[in-house]
């Protein structure tokens, strides 16, 4: 959707430098999982620092002491610490480069005073406990100014991926300890979902959408499509691409996701408009046979 609106605002934008754009968008969120990864070890890597510091006081009390870096040295952590799918990108990518490290010392800190963090510190725990404080951490870090900061000023795509990022790092702490020192590069879309889909359906919209917009326009007669809302006309462009060369997606499903992305994305009276755009040409599309659904529990 945002390329296509970025097409519709330079028009010397070529079609294929879209498409190059849109692999580079995948390849850009993938990395911007890996980098959150490689915060949240640094940021359990200042435990080391923090023992250290604490050692080496000239009357250390019994807290100093008896303080261990286990958040950085717990199972998980040390997992992701091995990963050669996040060592390879750190340094591909350069990550060091793009942490300040007094920021994540800061960031540490703050979280070191946490109830959660001193409990786990205090207490004989468990890989369920190892699991539990880091999830608690990436809970933390996502509600801290520093970290959000951070991703945001190296990854401008944060705000669109935010969720996507979210539920897999959540996804990647579950299945910590891993033995397998590339099962992170599992976490890159496969074939199916960025090629076969995404890019397809990119494809179609830019290839069909001469056919397409003369199929919008008689649903248009009381509209004046100049003042039609880019985001809206994109959207249900997209939408009908989807009815007519995805022939294993309900059209149901796709109604209610564009609807989805209108209520995110367009102004406040779009989600109508566009519902009622589409249910008109489905029930026309449908009569007239351009819309023909096959596979399971669909109707040929």
């Amino acid at each position: 959707m945002q390329l296509l609106y970025s097409l519709g605002a330079d028009k010397q934008l070529e079609e294929k430098t879209l498409i190059q754009l849109y692999e580079k968008g995948i390849h850009k969120s993938y990395q911007l999982l890996l980098f959150t990864l490689y915060v949240i070890l640094e940021v359990s890597k200042i435990s080391l620092e923090e023992s250290e510091r604490r050692k080496s006081k000239l009357l250390p009390q019994d807290e100093d002491l008896s303080f261990t870096p286990k958040l950085y040295e717990n199972k998980l952590v040390q997992s992701l610490e091995s990963s050669h799918t996040l060592e390879e990108a750190a340094e591909k990518h350069r990550f060091n480069e793009s942490l300040d490290i007094d920021l994540v010392r800061e960031v540490y800190r703050k979280y070191s005073k946490s109830e959660a963090y001193r409990k786990y510190l205090q207490s004989k725990t468990t890989l369920v406990d190892d699991r539990k404080i880091l999830l608690d951490l990436f809970r933390f870090l996502r509600k801290d100014d520093v970290f959000n900061e951070l991703l945001e000023d190296n990854y401008i795509n944060l705000e669109d991926d935010k969720s996507l990022i979210v539920g897999a790092v959540k996804k990647v702490i579950k299945e910590l300890p891993n033995e397998d020192k590339n099962f992170l590069k599992e976490y890159f879309p496969d074939d199916d979902t960025w090629m076969d889909f995404g890019k397809f359906l990119l494809e179609m919209t830019l290839e069909k959408d001469e056919d397409i917009a003369k199929l919008i326009s008689p649903t248009l007669k009381n509209w004046d499509a100049d003042r039609l809302a880019a985001v809206d006309t994109i959207l249900i462009k997209m939408a009908l691409s989807e009815m007519l060369y995805f022939p294993s997606i309900p059209t149901k499903v796709t109604i209610n996701e564009y609807l989805e992305i209108a209520k995110n994305y367009s102004t406040v009276k779009s989600k109508d408009f566009i519902n009622g755009i589409l249910d008109t040409l489905l029930k026309e599309l449908t009569e007239s046979g351009k819309i023909q659904k096959k596979g399971r529990g669909l109707k040929d």
